[in-house]
């Protein structure tokens, strides 16, 4: 049996080693455009790889999925993160859990996966062909037709023909319209997981400042999301920001990443449990110039500019503020607000929201329902997650399943 799996990323190659190890009778092919294969893989998680996340509840694990989250529920039951990690030891990669439940190879080094990954093909005796492009499939046999849509049996890429095939192209546009001619229908994508841009002057200079926990949300929405914050030259980022844009992809595309952003710099007090807390630093703290002693654990530099964004003058100190200097401070704290202006690709990690609708795959096989024998896995889905190396496990999960199933595995 030929199969052809054109992507040489996460999924492709997941799928193919499964394939040739299930059913060595089959002869698989991954076709690449680029030079190399598993280049986000390369670059993922700093260059350490983000494999999987230490969360074992397939019930638990879907919540991290703006998209997909319903339908994947089966499949992570089936192949998860626990049966991602295992799989890795059993060829010799072991896995490390971090304290926020990313796991990473217990070297540190993403290119530790891609010598795995490329092991196991070889050793399967999967083609690989890089600096290859596919210009188009098409079918070599039509068995019959469905309300107009044709049922295909077997694919032909060139002058060759394939029994079974496999889209794992990751965010493609060329793919999309194959998909599209075919009778499929494609969500609409947008970018997910995307930093801020904000000209606010109280960030300015501060770029590699973080909070360890922040609290976000954007008013007039239902969007927000909690996690550590970090200031970067252009902006915001770091995980809280990460999570509110995957789940605010589309709503944030509508306005063209142009709203205003909330952040409490103390997530566990709001608003009247700082000014509670101010009470009692005016007695203890009152000769103490306000400025120079930043409380609550923030940096230094932040609190000096949430200070100067007061108004409150460097000599004063905390027994000289009025009432309403310590409401102003308090805002500062627990509900100040940013114009976000823009938005900047995270790293080299792009994300996207939408392709294949989610309606015509069949999530025990990863096959394409209205294409016989087509396959699909990866962010040609219109599946996207959060960061913390989920992602990839949804790239695993359904490379392992569909491999079975072009293998001939029952379900």
């Amino acid at each position: 049996m030929n199969i052809a799996i054109i992507g040489g990323g996460a999924a492709g190659f997941f799928a193919a080693i499964t394939c040739a190890e299930a059913n060595p009778a089959c002869r698989v092919t991954i076709f690449e455009r680029g030079k190399s294969v598993l280049e986000k893989v390369r670059v993922s998680g700093g260059g350490r790889c983000n494999v999987t996340h230490a969360c074992f509840d397939a019930r638990e694990l879907v919540k991290h999925y703006p998209r997909g989250s319903r339908e994947l529920l089966g499949p992570f039951m089936q192949f998860g993160p626990e049966q991602t990690v295992a799989w890795f030891e059993q060829r010799g990669v072991r896995l490390k859990s971090e304290a926020d439940g990313r796991m990473f190879p217990i070297t540190d080094d993403s290119q530790t996966i891609i010598d795995c990954l490329s092991r196991a093909a070889h050793q399967a005796g999967v083609r690989v062909l890089t600096s290859t492009r596919v210009e188009k499939i098409e079918p070599a046999t039509v068995v019959a037709h469905l309300e107009g849509v044709p049922q295909l049996h077997r694919w032909r890429i060139g002058s060759e023909v394939f029994d079974k095939i496999m889209l794992a192209t990751g965010s493609s546009s060329t793919a999309w319209e194959w998909l599209s001619e075919l009778g499929h229908h494609i969500v609409s994508p947008v970018p997910s997981l995307f930093t801020f841009n904000t000209k606010d002057t109280r960030l300015r200079e501060l770029a590699g400042v973080s909070v360890p926990m922040a609290s976000l949300r954007i008013p007039g929405t239902k969007l927000s999301a909690d996690g550590p914050l970090l200031v970067t030259h252009w902006g915001l980022s770091g995980p809280a920001v990460l999570r509110i844009s995957a789940w605010g992809a589309r709503d944030l595309n509508k306005v063209y990443y142009k709203f205003p952003l909330e952040i409490n710099f103390l997530p566990e007090k709001n608003m009247e449990g700082v000014l509670l807390s101010f009470q009692k630093i005016k007695i203890e703290n009152a000769k103490k110039l306000v400025k120079s002693n930043p409380l609550f654990g923030l940096p230094t530099r932040l609190w000096q500019r949430l200070i100067e964004a007061t108004d409150i003058g460097s000599e004063r100190r905390w027994g000289d503020l009025a009432k309403s200097e310590f409401q102003a401070l308090a805002m500062q704290i627990s509900e100040a607000q940013f114009q976000i202006t823009g938005k900047s690709t995270f790293k080299e990690e792009f994300v996207t929201a939408g392709g294949l609708s989610l309606k015509e795959l069949n999530f025990k096989t990863f096959e394409s329902k209205i294409c016989p024998n087509l396959f699909l896995a990866g962010e040609v889905l219109d599946i996207d997650a959060i960061t913390g190396g989920f992602n990839f496990q949804a790239a695993w999960t359904g490379g392992w399943l569909a491999g079975r199933a072009m293998a001939g595995l029952k379900v």
